[in-house]
């Protein structure tokens, strides 16, 4: 406190601080403000403008280890950004909250949310009270949302017919770095999806889909996996590598003497002493493995360790065994294999286990690395994505655009409406946005004509990163929505021939377009309403 300023108390006991050099300090407010914090947010989007479209680059981030992630996932490279500005932080926000709600179209959120504030922008400079332009956003977000609903059409979502959900998987996938295989990804990930989908409530429970990853291979060697993948091996290297026909005992207690819950000590001095310790903790541990075998076990998972007297134990009695898998691997292994998670051996009963048709050990290349797959079993809900990839940079980059691939399919199960993509949508409503801006007679007409303007950015930032030429691809498209009445043609990033959308199967889900517009208009109004910073203890210097 001293550092900044001094403290003092009024009449009323309430403190003041006086900050030093107060005379020469500036803080900014209003429009000045306004525009600092534009400039921020403005900033951000920026970064991400480049990474929109099938033909976005990716950037490269580096933490404060030096470890390096590839990505053009929005909501990944503003997570990773050391942001220090508070406005930006809010951008931060955006991409993730989109992310967690739709789980794609986290880089379209923040461009657009950058194009409204660039576009609020020339209308604060034309004297226009930022709460007008506030309102006539929203006002205007209204009439795009009323525009996607009029234009929406009807997706087939058919467990016998996968094609239509694989296409447009084929479209999440096709801006992300593994579109090498993008058909294979594509069809993995509605397999996934349909695999734990109940079509009756249409739910998707995506604790049921594992994703896993090992470094080495090619992503095509990608595969999915009806069952469970754990990257665990058998306790002792003599057990067997494969089984058939396993009845597996899943525990959560230790291979171990129980431990008596005191303070007093065991104080060893003699060697008859000793010897009967050892002999109690043989007698122990073959309790333990003939409960286990007892109940018709021949698998035994376990959540804990246990050491080489009991590994060597469970091996002479012909009781293959894994240690050291994690809770959320456990609870997986349990739903799939319709067993039960048991605490203590003391509860252990031939009903509580879990089956399954086969439990394999995998090898990979000449390293020792080793991983088991339990397949075949009888609840063939539960399924796992097993990635591979020259290296750990590929494969962290190939599980996070799997998830944006199971989350639109996800979507598309729970509501089958959708838009087309290529910016054809974001067209659409910005005509419609334009038509009633035309209506309008009061000042919210500029916001309005704003907000399609705004729109326009993201097939602008589209044809951009095709290496197209924006302003002509762009009017081209305007114009032929209006002559054709077609809402489906945007821009051909492919260079397919064809700006028909339809045609070229670029579909994106009707929520998360809603989604995007709402999040991004939101966020604006709040940043419009923002016309001061204020730390508190510290005055804020320009």
């Amino acid at each position: 406190m001293a550092a900044m300023g001094q403290l003092v108390f009024d009449e009323y006991g309430k403190p003041i601080i006086i900050l030093k050099d107060q005379d020469q300090q500036k803080r900014l407010t209003g429009i000045e403000a306004l525009k600092s914090h534009i400039l921020a947010a403005r900033s951000v989007s920026s970064i991400l403008c480049t990474s929109l479209g099938p033909k976005g680059l990716d950037k490269l981030m580096v933490n404060p280890d030096g470890d390096i992630t590839v990505t053009n996932d929005g909501a990944t490279i503003l997570k990773m950004m050391d942001v220090e500005h508070q406005i930006a932080k809010l951008m931060v926000q955006l991409s993730q909250s989109q992310d967690d709600e739709i789980g794609d179209g986290t880089t379209g959120v923040v461009v657009l949310a950058g194009a409204l504030l660039e576009k609020a922008e020339y209308l604060l400079d034309k004297g226009i009270h930022p709460i007008r332009v506030a309102d006539g956003y929203e006002l205007a977000a209204k009439k795009a949302i009323e525009n996607l609903e009029r234009i929406a059409e009807e997706f087939p979502v058919d467990a016998n017919n996968l094609e239509p959900l694989i296409l447009t998987a084929m479209t999440t996938l096709g801006s992300k770095i593994i579109n090498r295989c993008h058909r294979q990804m594509a069809e993995i990930a509605v397999n996934a999806v349909m695999a734990v989908a109940d079509m009756e409530t249409r739910d998707v429970n995506f604790e049921l889909i594992k994703v896993e990853g090992k470094v080495g291979g090619k992503l095509e060697d990608t595969m999915l996996v009806k069952g469970v993948v754990v990257d665990k091996d058998f306790s002792h290297p003599q057990m067997p590598k494969e089984l058939k026909d396993v009845k597996m005992a899943i525990l959560t207690c230790p291979f171990e003497p129980p431990k008596p819950k005191t303070k007093h000590k065991l104080e060893v001095s003699t060697v008859e002493e000793y010897n009967a310790l050892y002999q109690y903790e043989q007698k122990q541990f073959t309790e333990m493995v003939d409960k286990v075998k007892a109940a018709g076990a021949n698998l035994a998972i376990c959540q804990w360790g246990f050491d080489d007297e009991a590994n060597h134990l469970l091996l002479q009695k012909q009781l293959p065994a894994v240690r050291w898998v994690g809770g959320p691997e456990i609870e997986l292994i349990a739903i799939a294999t319709n067993g039960r998670i048991v605490p203590r051996f003391e509860e252990l009963s031939p009903e509580k286990l879990g089956t399954c048709g086969k439990v394999r050990e995998l090898s990979f290349g000449t390293t020792k690395d080793k991983m088991l797959v339990i397949e075949e079993c009888p609840n063939t809900k539960a399924v796992t994505i097993f990635i591979r990839g020259g290296n750990k940079m590929i494969i962290e980059e190939a599980k996070r655009s799997i998830h944006d691939a199971l989350c639109v399919v996800r979507n598309l199960v729970r509501n089958n409406k959708i838009v087309y993509g290529g910016g054809a949508s974001e067209v659409s409503c910005a005509l419609a946005v334009y038509e009633e801006a035309d209506k309008i007679s009061t000042l919210e007409q500029y916001a309005f004509r704003a907000f399609a303007d705004a729109l326009e950015s993201i097939p602008m930032a589209l044809a951009e990163n095709s290496g197209l030429s924006p302003i002509y691809t762009l009017s081209d498209c305007k114009a032929r929505q209006v002559a054709e009445k077609n809402p489906a043609l945007g821009i051909d990033c492919n260079h397919n021939g064809t700006c028909d959308m339809k045609t070229q199967h670029v579909i994106e889900t009707l929520h998360s377009k809603k989604q995007q517009i709402l999040l991004a208009t939101q966020l604006v109004k709040m940043i419009l309403k923002i016309d001061d910073i204020r730390t508190p203890g510290e005055s804020y210097s320009g």
